[in-house]
């Protein structure tokens, strides 16, 4: 096997599929979930270099964590893995080196962040901040949890479909308020129980398919990773998929090194968390990280 060893340890194969390697890498068409398939395997290369290497503590914990992961284990292990990770790279430089590049933390208020519609069995969840291409805040959190609250506890409920109103299902985490926690240890137990993604698993587990998210536009970050958590994931073909937390010193904070990699494996999504780069809803679809093109 040819391999390449890039900052932090983190080891990227060529070619050759292995356990071992983060991801494998190859220009050709291949359906082994540890290998991705891209237009030019040096060109990759050199970005992956330029990626880990600026964000080499982000990159080495991000493949901790995805190979701390276990499908059969439940949710809640994996996201108590993954937060406390997340708590730790925000108390690290990298972190702190992208929010002084941002300048002070500017959050921006919208009534109703999350609409919640109940017809008949069915219960229709809508993010609602449009105008920011459905950013995830706090106020929205906090909102998203109430209404899934509705179809936790009632089991007269039997539909729940994920969705956003305006030009995106969700564009990712409001990069406007982020750095606006206590500390990462109040962060930490915030995200831990006070958690959509949970919620999400739960509904899912009882739900099965009837537990869906319809996605459009932006489905980035956050947003991808809850949407992940359901149980059938129906795409517009309009749709983009990406996880782009790396550049902030940061790895997936909202479930998705769970939710995501029981999708795809750990292998592709540690190639969508260190390249930065998109997919469209036809590889999506291949992959297994949403299940049907509307």
């Amino acid at each position: 096997m040819t391999s390449v060893e890039l900052a932090s340890g983190v080891v990227v194969a060529v070619g050759s599929r292995s356990d071992d390697a983060a991801f494998a890498l190859t220009e050709e068409d291949c359906d082994d979930r540890r290998a991705v398939t891209v237009a030019s395997v040096a060109d990759t290369l050199d970005l992956l270099r330029d990626r880990c290497a600026r964000w080499p503590h982000a990159a080495a914990v991000c493949i901790d964590v995805l190979r701390a992961h276990d499908d059969a284990a439940p949710a809640f292990t994996g996201v108590i893995t993954e937060s406390l990770a997340y708590s730790t790279l925000q108390s690290g430089p990298e972190f702190a080196r992208w929010l002084a590049e941002r300048g002070p933390a500017q959050p921006v208020h919208i009534e109703d962040p999350v609409q919640a519609e109940r017809d008949g069995s069915a219960l229709y969840v809508r993010f609602n901040r449009p105008q920011r291409h459905n950013a995830f805040s706090t106020d929205a959190r906090a909102a998203l949890l109430e209404a899934l609250e509705v179809a936790r506890l009632d089991p007269s409920v039997t539909d729940v479909v994920l969705s956003g109103n305006g030009p995106s299902f969700c564009s990712g985490g409001d990069l406007a308020e982020f750095g606006t926690f206590a500390d990462p240890a109040s962060a930490h137990v915030a995200r831990t129980r006070h958690s959509p993604a949970l919620v999400l698993d739960e509904l899912t587990d009882r739900l099965r398919k009837h537990c869906r998210a319809e996605v459009h536009g932006q489905v980035l970050g956050s947003g991808l990773e809850m949407a992940a958590f359901c149980g059938w994931v129906a795409s517009h073909p309009d749709a983009v998929f990406g996880l782009p937390e790396l550049s902030l010193g940061l790895i997936p904070g909202a479930g998705g090194t769970v939710s995501i990699t029981r999708r795809i494996g750990r292998w592709r999504t540690a190639y969508l968390v260190l390249s930065g780069q998109t997919i469209d809803p036809a590889t999506a679809l291949r992959w297994g990280l949403i299940d049907e093109i509307l």
